[in-house]
């Protein structure tokens, strides 16, 4: 899936600006202080002229500095004004970015936390980053600036054609000939200057996803040596960028002195008329001097505004990406009846938590990633409470869809799944991820230190309650041969542990939140013989008492599952104790066995 061709090809979405702007009204006393600021800022410009108008007439043509002390004073204070409500706009703006910026990414991240699992498994992590990061920025930038930038423009030129229809209509009207013009112009440029920022911002994003693939596959990359292939996909998509950002920039460049041309015959057109009317006495030097400031500086504003405009309609995608992230429908989700009983993730009603027993059925279960492709099909299964159910199959068969559905990370599409004899969509999710331990193939440790890590199951651990744990899982031994013990600094994403290193330390956690279900994910299938023997013997006595699902690959670590269940498609194929199915000589037996031989073969060749 293209998550890049979400770019608005409308014009301006009122809702969306709506919607947007609404963030910038949550500061009205910022928002009034920048119209404020801006109208002061729009009226001083205005009067610049009209004072340079009076000194002229009144000073220069008079010769007479009679009244030069007042006018210089004014002139003062229109000067501290200005820049005073300059000041205060650039202050006021900088404080509305990042309230805005701060309120969309608090907001968005919330949601985020509440998305089922599934969204992040159709979602590259680049493109999370993109909308969390840089498109955020350049909206709260668009909503403090850009926008409060309209204000100014608008108040300036509506106060600039009042001026100088206030000092002559019929010059002003010359004058403003060249707005056709223009307006032809701004059109014509700053559609060509959006297509080009269009590219840039999809195949910037595009860019981030690839530096965040590059960084994390390095290893990868590295032992399958792509890193010239690598480099010339990444030029590719440089190259790309670096094209439409200079067209966009030749674009700009070329219109910027299109833009002034015009305003430079306005600014002639002004100054030979109005000498002409001069010279006839029918305006006043003061007045053609007014003119000429008025018509230079007339445009500015002008091409300001279709230049926001133009952002606005290429932020407008940044938009649509925002809010289109933060209105994803949460496909696992609690009713409303059971929020207000047990709350949610962020306000959980704990004192009506009914305490679990483990009991777990599968009653009549069907599933499906993709509509018409089941996974499961009519799939029933009975666990009793501390029961150790060890799941074995071929890729694809429906071993983790299993352990998933009881996670309820997804949910069937047709039957039903009790714990303790009720359906658990009866019961809040976060009362069910409380009673779990999940460990994956994976370990993820998360940056910071190995004390850290182990506690992130329990926050207010105490440190022997860390080191117990960690003692279950045979880790504190390698622990505190670590310089700095258990405050040793573990890396992004724990770079500096071993794969096994790690896996303990996930396992320390999970026992430290000690869980009522257990589900071990192909957890031993990274890790050496030495690191999962200690896991072994740890499994032993932390999944006693305990519900278990174990997902495995290497058969020997299941011999001592209460029940050993072979999926084939989304069925049971066979079922029983280790002991049973190898006596039935089946498909069962048959796994086990070559996985022997080859495992003997491995180790004779060894």
């Amino acid at each position: 899936m293209d998550y890049e061709l979400d770019f608005s090809e409308s014009k301006v979405d009122l809702k969306i600006w709506k919607r947007l702007v609404a963030y910038g009204w949550r500061n009205k006393n910022l928002l009034f202080i920048l119209i404020f600021g801006q109208l002061i800022t729009a009226l001083v410009d205005i009067a610049y002229p009209l004072m340079q108008q009076y000194a002229i007439d009144h000073f220069v043509v008079g010769k007479t500095t009679e009244g030069i002390l007042g006018f210089a004073l004014l002139y003062a204070l229109l000067v501290i004004l200005q820049g005073s409500s300059v000041a205060m706009f650039i202050i006021t703006a900088g404080k509305l970015e990042m309230r805005v910026s701060y309120a969309i990414r608090d907001e968005a991240y919330y949601h985020l936390q509440k998305l089922s699992l599934s969204y992040y498994d159709r979602t590259p992590v680049g493109y999370l980053m993109a909308r969390m990061i840089s498109d955020v920025m350049r909206l709260s930038e668009l909503v403090a600036w850009s926008l409060t930038d309209i204000l100014w423009g608008i108040f300036y030129v509506i106060g600039c054609v009042i001026s100088m229809f206030s000092l002559n209509w019929k010059l002003a009207l010359t004058v403003l000939v060249v707005m056709p013009p223009l307006g032809v112009l701004c059109f014509f440029f700053q559609k060509k200057i959006l297509k080009n920022q269009r590219i840039v911002r999809r195949t910037n994003s595009r860019i981030t996803s690839a530096y965040n693939e590059g960084i994390m596959g390095a290893m990868t990359t590295k032992t399958l040596v792509r890193e010239e292939k690598n480099t010339e996909e990444f030029k590719e998509l440089s190259g790309t960028l670096k094209k439409a950002a200079i067209r966009s920039q030749v674009l700009s460049a070329t219109f910027m002195p299109c833009v002034m041309i015009l305003g430079s015959i306005g600014t002639s057109i002004a100054l030979g008329k109005g000498s002409l009317e001069v010279l006839g006495s029918v305006i006043t030097l003061g007045t053609l001097s007014a003119f000429i400031s008025y018509t230079s500086q007339f445009f500015e504003p002008i091409q300001q505004i279709a230049r926001i405009f133009a952002e606005m309609q290429t932020a407008q995608a940044s938009a649509e990406r925002v809010f289109n992230m933060m209105d994803t429908a949460i496909e696992v989700s609690d009713d409303p009846e059971v929020i207000e009983k047990y709350g949610d993730i962020f306000d959980a009603k704990t004192e009506n938590w009914e305490e679990m027993e483990g009991h777990i059925e599968f009653r009549n279960v069907s599933f499906s990633y993709i509509p018409g492709e089941p996974i499961l099909d009519d799939f029933s299964l009975d666990v009793k409470p501390g029961e150790s159910i060890a799941l074995v199959g071929e890729t694809g068969a429906g071993k983790s869809t299993i352990v998933n559905l009881v996670c309820r990370f997804y949910e069937p599409t047709e039957g039903t799944i009790l714990i303790d004899g009720r359906n658990y969509r009866e019961r809040s999710q976060l009362w069910l991820e409380k009673n779990l331990g999940y460990m994956l193939q994976t370990p993820h440790l998360f940056s910071g230190t190995i004390r850290e890590n182990i506690a992130y199951a329990k926050k207010d651990a105490t440190i022997e309650e860390i080191r117990r744990a960690a003692r279950m899982v045979h880790a504190e031994e390698f622990i505190l041969k670590q310089k700095d013990g258990y405050d040793t600094q573990v890396g992004e994403g724990g770079l500096l542990l071993s794969t096994g290193q790690k896996q303990l330390i996930c396992f320390a956690r999970v026992v430290l939140a000690n869980p009522k279900i257990f589900i071990l994910d192909e957890a031993t299938a990274s890790i050496d013989t030495e690191t999962e023997q200690y896991i072994q013997d740890a499994i032993t006595t932390v999944l006693e008492g305990r519900t278990s699902f174990i997902v495995a690959h290497r058969l020997s670590t299941i011999r001592n599952s209460d029940r050993i269940l072979l999926i084939d498609a989304g069925k049971i194929k066979e079922a029983g104790t280790h002991d049973e199915l190898m006596e039935k000589k089946g498909a069962y037996y048959n796994l086990y066995t070559n996985q022997y031989r080859e495992a003997a073969e491995e180790s004779l060749l060894g």
